[in-house]
């Protein structure tokens, strides 16, 4: 039988997890930012053929973010402190990082190429995340697997633009 939460685990718990979707509402709301009318300009854009249409990111943004967030919480809860789970969770980290770098590069500054290269490094964190997580909490592990596709997907993309609009 499962032993009772304690009023103290759940406050633990609850906090936790406010920290984590905090961190990744701040990813997702810079983006937003920095995406402006990124609608617009994606529009103006030469794309491939595959390339989606504009309003389907956010969709599929705010759905990955809510796992992505769940999953490091997972983690984090499973591991008992950040103490304990650091490398893990310090890629966690750079992988949010560099997420919260690649709208600004590309939207904001319109630089496609440095971009590309920011969504490679992006693409290997999350891996590498994944990589780690799946020692500690496998369906956190689990949680990261569409981001890695979507940003995979992304990075697709974004080389594809950057070499048509070059």
């Amino acid at each position: 039988m499962p032993r009772p939460i304690s009023t103290r685990h759940a406050l633990r718990d609850l906090a936790g997890a406010a920290v984590f979707v905090g961190c990744v509402a701040v990813v997702a709301v810079v983006g937003a930012l920095a995406a402006g009318s990124a609608g617009q300009e994606y529009a103006a854009l030469r794309t491939p053929a595959w390339a989606p249409p504009s309003w389907l990111f956010g969709p599929v943004w705010t759905v990955l973010y809510a796992m992505i967030a769940l999953s490091g919480w997972l983690v984090w809860r499973r591991s008992g402190s950040v103490r304990m789970a650091r490398i893990p969770l310090g890629v966690y980290a750079l992988q949010l990082l560099l997420n919260l770098s690649w709208t600004p590069l590309f939207f904001g500054a319109g630089l496609y190429g440095t971009a590309f290269a920011a969504i490679i490094l992006l693409l290997i964190a999350i891996v590498l995340t994944i990589v780690l997580f799946a020692r500690i909490h496998l369906p956190a592990a689990m949680l990261l697997l569409p981001y890695a596709g979507w940003t995979l997907f992304a990075t697709a993309l974004n080389g594809s633009i950057w070499l048509l609009n070059a």
